[in-house]
């Protein structure tokens, strides 16, 4: 298992920093390094629950799209509750709730949600188990969340889901000597939804700790529009802007990360970046 704070080998009294990889006694609650595998076998005979290798938990990685569906019901139902208000829960109250609609900024969260749910089963039915992908993770000490975190063998991909119409373009709006790039999508300047990114990545990048892979960002556009012929992402400051698909293959490419490393990383990342 991955400790999940710092501790000390029972057996040879070596430090063990927090993530570490070791084997944990339930009875004696002690734990014991793995490079230690004789004095664990020595120990069998006295008390074989303490060398017992117990799985480590399930990783908690969360539920994608939750904080967004919560923020639209929570709006959604303080409209209703104030037209119940003014107009009761009976027939005028029904009749008005029929004929009235949620304004554009709740539908928005709705949209959020649904976008966020369509990155995840993408990237869950193409990555299978070449990667962990954590969603909807809180940030600490902020109000903000990070939509997806992949950690595979390319590294740690943080992950921001949009549901936008429209054509997704780069346009250089500089003029004639300067260079100004920026992301439209359906005619819209979307460049902040790049720029958001950044206190994002720092956020993972604290998370990690003394950890050091390599950190990707990515938007990820759900019904927006393509080239037919030679799509390919764009990238706008470091940031890979894709669809679903193009950015499962991203992610899929080959890197330095081991099995054990994004198990480790993925352990890390889920504690301290908690599910909301």
């Amino acid at each position: 298992m991955a400790l999940r704070r710092a501790d000390t080998c029972f057996t040879c009294a070596t430090p063990l920093p927090a993530g570490t990889r070791a084997t944990w006694d339930p009875v004696a609650k002690t734990v014991t390094c793995l490079a230690c595998p004789a004095a664990t076998a020595s120990a069998a005979p006295r008390d074989a629950a303490r060398t017992a290798v117990h799985e480590p938990p399930p990783i908690d990685v969360g539920d994608p799209g939750r904080s967004a569906r919560q923020e639209h019901d929570r709006r959604h139902a303080k409209r209703e509750a104030q037209i119940e208000q003014k107009w009761g829960t009976g027939r005028m109250g029904k009749i008005a709730k029929r004929l009235s609609d949620d304004p554009q900024t709740t539908k928005a969260w709705a949209a959020g949600a649904s976008g966020e749910e369509r990155v995840a089963q993408v990237l869950h039915d193409r990555l299978g188990d070449q990667a962990v992908l954590l969603h909807d993770r809180k940030v600490p000490g902020t109000r903000g969340n990070i939509d997806h975190l992949a950690i595979a063998a390319s590294g740690v991909w943080v992950i921001d889901a949009k549901k936008y119409q429209g054509k997704v373009e780069q346009r250089d709006v500089g003029g004639w000597f300067k260079t100004d790039l920026r992301l439209y999508v359906g005619g819209r300047d979307r460049t902040k939804t790049v720029t958001d990114l950044a206190w994002q990545i720092e956020a993972v990048t604290k998370a990690l700790g003394t950890e050091k892979p390599s950190i990707q960002a990515a938007l990820s556009f759900v019904g927006a529009e393509w080239p037919i012929f030679f799509a390919k992402p764009l990238r706008l400051d470091e940031v890979w802007i894709s669809w679903p698909t193009k950015l499962a293959d991203l992610i899929a490419t080959e890197g330095p990360l081991g099995p054990e490393d994004i198990d480790r990383i993925a352990r890390l990342l889920s504690a301290r970046l908690p599910s909301k």
